[in-house]
Order: C-alpha cells, then sequence, then structure tokens
C-alpha cells in the first residue's frame, strides 16, 4: 500500500474505534495484504473457460429467438387491433351517402330479415371465423402450450394476417 492509501486507511479506522485498536486493525490489513501477495489465487483451466463459453454461446440464441417470438406476437396483436378498430372505424364513421335508400338496397333482403348477420353474410362469416382462428392460436402460444411446430404456425398465421389485410382493403 502506498503512504496516501495507508493514511486514509488509518483516518478511516479511527472514526470506528480507539488508536490502540486502530493500530491493531491495520496491522491485520498489512498482514492480510501480505499473505495474499505470497499466495496468488490460481487461474482457472483453460477447458473449463471453454466449456463455459460453449454453454453461453448454446443458450444466447435460444433466448433471443424466445425474445424475438414475443416481439412478434405483439406486433401482431398490435397489427390485429389495429386492423379491427380501422375496420369498425369505416363503418363509424363513414359519411352517409345522398341515398340512403339506394344503399340499403346493395344488401339482400334475407340479410336484414336475419336474426344473425354474421351467419348469413359470408365474407364476414369467412372473417370472423379467421379472427377467432388466429385468436386461439396467440391464446395458445402467449400460455406456453407445446405446439409441435411454432415456427410453421407462426409463418401461417403472419400469412394469414396478410390475407385477410389484403382482402379487407379490397373489399
Amino acid at each position: 500500500m502506498d503512504n496516501q492509501n495507508r493514511e486514509n486507511l488509518k483516518e478511516l479506522v479511527e472514526r470506528f474505534f480507539e488508536a490502540e485498536q486502530a493500530g491493531s486493525c491495520i496491522e491485520d490489513f498489512r498482514k492480510a495484504e501480505q499473505i495474499l501477495r505470497e499466495h496468488p489465487a490460481p487461474s482457472p483451466d483453460d477447458m473449463l473457460l471453454a466449456d463455459i463459453k460453449a454453454e453461453i454461446a448454446m443458450r444466447l440464441p435460444a433466448r433471443r429467438a424466445r425474445l424475438l417470438r414475443h416481439k412478434l406476437w405483439e406486433a401482431a396483436g398490435i397489427a390485429a387491433t389495429i386492423a379491427v378498430l380501422a375496420l369498425f372505424g369505416t363503418q363509424l364513421f363513414d359519411k352517409p351517402s345522398e341515398q340512403p335508400a339506394f344503399r340499403a338496397a346493395l344488401i339482400p333482403a334475407a340479410i336484414w330479415e336475419s336474426n344473425n348477420i354474421a351467419a348469413d353474410d359470408a365474407d364476414l362469416a369467412v372473417f370472423s371465423t379467421e379472427i377467432e382462428q388466429i385468436n386461439d392460436e396467440l391464446t395458445a402460444l402467449e400460455s406456453g402450450e407445446d405446439t409441435t411446430d411454432a415456427d410453421s404456425t407462426i409463418a401461417e398465421l403472419e400469412m394469414e394476417l396478410i390475407e385477410i389485410n389484403s382482402d379487407f382493403w379490397k373489399g
């Protein structure tokens, strides 16, 4: 220890102990430093270091993949929410045309008279079914249920979402 460090240590120890006890503590620190200098710690085995590095390298990609999957599901949920809100928003905020009777005539009378519009309108029934399937698959994946092939499931969900979005904007 250099002189400045010894002085700092002495001042610090004297704040907690009396002068006699402080001298004893400082002597104990000096002896401990001497023992540590005489007996340096052994360096780790090269094989042990290689094993540790290999295990870290093996675990990192799996963690990254899990985090990426989680982010993708969040993004898919957000995209689905936006698509649903856009669908309802266009229906709610659509300006009425000058000819409301003409618009009503475009919808078949059977749908107007029905109690279950979703079942009578084929496009709406298809979209409703696809949204329910995607929601079920998202729920299963987020809850951690074992899926046989998660990567293909993700790809299928993405393709379904793309197809639904393209059908939505066309119609």
